[in-house]
């Protein structure tokens, strides 16, 4: 056994002799004090009650004080057995509790620990087994990611090696269709780098604070964010409808014009129909509430129930052409949470609304 192994198993134990001796000090010096108090105030009372002569009243003391020995001695060993054993059985889930944690930190991730107290112990520990059970949770959906994103990655890299190889070599002779494909090939790269940048947001929004914001007028706010995206939607031939109210909101201006291009890229990315997509801005009595409307493909309960998890993606963003890391709206629901709104989708058949409050303050 690893010398780690033996001090997860003692440092518990070392802990838990510590605390019984300060109990038992604490228990010795309370059965003491009482003793001598139950000592003196039995010999008051038997000298003003009874008349003993000198030699029976030394024997009535030798008597009481060694009964009274007796009974603390007992009453300390009984106590402190069964402070010892009432304080191994509490401190059984905190060993468990180590133990997980050490594996954990070996990136190891341990069944749930079962616990039967229902106090301040047993809801650590619940805690605790939901922390690891998210972890290994995301850490599985992490590394399936990563390995999706590698595969797709090889796919248009040999593609492109395979073209410029054989132009190189003279096998073959550029044309308007071979330019085409490389762009598409190359077109398919820059999205898995995307894909892979917002990996890295995430891992620096978890610990990013919004300490910048600033009074905003919605109207020009959302008016502004949108202007980028006309190129995008003239290409494809969408038309886009605005709706928008004036209303002045506290925001991080990078991080909601963030929501509102990964609502809109969306609403682009996975446009089936005709109809246009629908932008509005409500001023509303305590909030103000910003939708995105478009027709796509049907939306499982299951995908509206796990839409804004992360690393979560829907049938259509599975494929190469379509494919999302599964993090846009999982980053737009943190950032819309850490500004006290919500976000969330409606869906009416193939038209889905996307949308988020943001209170006035």
């Amino acid at each position: 056994m690893s010398q780690n192994r033996w001090r997860s198993i003692f440092i518990p134990k070392r802990f838990l002799l510590r605390l019984t001796i300060i109990n038992i000090i604490v228990i010795v010096a309370f059965v003491m004090l009482s003793s001598w108090a139950i000592y003196n105030t039995a010999c008051m009372l038997a000298d003003g009650l009874f008349s003993m002569s000198l030699q029976k009243q030394n024997q009535f003391e030798a008597m009481l004080f060694q009964y009274l020995w007796i009974f603390s001695i007992s009453a300390v060993i009984l106590g402190s057995l069964i402070h010892f054993y009432l304080m191994k059985k509490v401190m059984q889930p905190l060993k468990k509790l180590i133990y997980s944690t050490k594996k954990m930190k070996q990136g190891q991730y341990p069944s749930p620990i079962q616990v039967k107290e229902n106090g301040e112990i047993g809801e650590l520990v619940c805690h605790f087994n939901d922390l690891a059970q998210q972890l290994a949770t995301n850490e599985q959906q992490r590394k399936k990611l990563v390995s999706d994103l590698s595969h797709e990655f090889r796919t248009p890299l040999t593609n492109l090696n395979g073209y410029l190889g054989a132009l190189q070599s003279g096998m073959i002779e550029g044309d308007e269709k071979l330019y085409q494909s490389l762009y598409a090939e190359s077109t398919k790269l820059t999205q898995l780098v995307e894909q892979m940048e917002q990996l890295k947001e995430w891992e620096n929004m978890k610990n990013r604070t919004f300490d910048n914001k600033v009074p905003v007028d919605m109207k020009e706010f959302i008016e502004k964010s949108i202007e980028i995206f006309h190129w995008s939607l003239e290409q494809k031939g969408i038309e886009l409808e605005v709706d928008i109210h004036s209303g002045i909101v506290d925001i991080d201006q990078t991080s909601i014009s963030q929501v509102l291009s990964n609502l809109l890229d969306n609403a682009i990315r996975y446009y089936e129909g005709s109809n246009a997509i629908i932008v509005r801005g409500e001023k509303l009595p305590a909030e103000y509430r910003v939708s995105v409307t478009g027709l796509g493909r049907d939306l499982s309960e299951i995908d509206k129930e796990k839409i804004f998890e992360r690393f979560y993606r829907t049938e259509p963003s599975r494929s190469r052409e379509l494919g999302g890391s599964g993090l846009g709206l999982a980053i737009s629901k943190e950032i819309i949470e850490r500004h006290k709104g919500k976000i969330g989708v409606q869906s009416k058949g193939n038209i889905h609304t996307f949308w988020f409050i943001l209170p006035y303050t």
